[in-house]
């Protein structure tokens, strides 16, 4: 049998038994000539193609897919989600990371609707055990390597970030200057007692945060002014932990804002520093007294940003209060003072 010479060389151990093919048989510990190696026709496309490499990176786990390309169609869309506005609301779609929030959205909305209306897939990180209580409401488990969950969630330490929800947008959502209706922000607030304004909060952390405060005293909704960061922003998510699926979230103008006040007879109030120096003798301080004379009416409470403060139309349309502190501090961050005037001002109920 002719032997073809290969310029390439390999070591072989030694095998005492000869091969009854006819192939060469190697018997010591030397170098030997061999035929050239023959892939399969699958094993070839594999090495020439690196679209099939990453193909090949996706197998089947858990009876789901497991996905460990960063370059994965999913991957990116979850990614888009996460950074886009425009991206999110084109979808109808939103990111929410971590199962603590996932599981008290599914918690909130499980008397008034079933929650697997809202998640459309899971994403989880492989070998993870997810709740059996989100095993029974998503049909759709997605398992990803660390790597891809990371990106997926754009943080660098996943330890507390195992599971991923793309969940709908919330229905209790409405811009009102993009789709919504008159009719629809009356029928997300139909008698509102307490309404919180946020005049040009532009911190997606702050804004995550007073939207838990409004829901954790049980305010009716909130109204986001122009100049708002998205509240579906990954920081204001992550900030809010579900709030923002669990409280009506209005966007509009200041002028949706007066008329919706006016027709459901709404005292507007706005938070105003106590030692800054522009302060309007028309301030007054959150006392005691003030709070009980405010708790019987409808309110809208306005917060400005940190920086720029009240905008001029909260100005001159809002009767100021001020949180009374001691020393030369000018204010307090503007989660911090919103979450005691929504505590000072909460419905009368929750207080006594």
């Amino acid at each position: 049998m002719a032997t073809v010479p290969c310029r390439c060389r390999f070591f072989f151990p030694p095998v005492s038994s000869s091969s009854p093919s006819g192939d060469i048989v190697v018997t010591s510990r030397r170098w030997s000539p061999v035929r050239p190696l023959a892939f399969s026709p699958v094993v070839s496309a594999y090495i020439s193609s690196p679209d099939q490499r990453e193909r090949e990176k996706e197998s089947k786990t858990h009876n789901g897919k497991l996905i460990s390309s960063v370059s994965n169609p999913l991957v990116k869309h979850c990614v888009k989600l996460r950074l886009s506005s425009s991206y999110r609301r084109s979808n109808g779609s939103v990111l929410i990371v971590g199962c603590t929030p996932i599981l008290e959205i599914c918690t909130f909305h499980r008397d008034e609707t079933e929650p697997s209306s809202i998640i459309d897939q899971l994403i989880v990180l492989d070998g993870i055990s997810i709740p059996d209580e989100l095993n029974r409401i998503c049909s759709t488990v997605i398992y990803v390597s660390a790597n891809v969950l990371k990106k997926i969630s754009g943080m660098q330490s996943i330890d507390s970030t195992e599971v991923i929800a793309i969940m709908r947008m919330p229905r209790s959502f409405c811009d009102l200057e993009m789709n919504g209706s008159e009719a629809m922000f009356h029928s997300l607030l139909p008698s509102p007692y307490r309404l919180l304004v946020l005049d040009g909060i532009q911190d997606p952390g702050n804004l995550g945060t007073l939207i838990r405060s409004a829901r954790a005293f049980k305010w009716d909704g909130v109204f986001l002014l122009p100049g708002c960061c998205d509240p579906f922003n990954e920081k204001a998510l992550r900030a809010a932990r579900g709030a923002s699926f669990q409280v009506p979230i209005v966007s509009g103008n200041w002028s949706q804002l007066n008329m919706f006040a006016s027709k459901q007879r709404m005292k507007i109030l706005a938070g105003h520093p106590a030692n800054n120096v522009n302060r309007p003798n028309r301030t007054s301080f959150l006392t005691g007294e003030v709070v009980n004379r405010l708790a019987s009416g409808a309110l809208c409470l306005v917060l400005g940003s940190e920086g720029n403060g009240l905008s001029f139309e909260a100005l001159e349309r809002a009767e100021l209060i001020s949180i009374p502190m001691e020393g030369l501090f000018e204010s307090l961050n503007v989660s911090v003072a919103g979450g005691i005037f929504l505590f000072m001002l909460q419905p009368q109920n929750q207080r006594d």
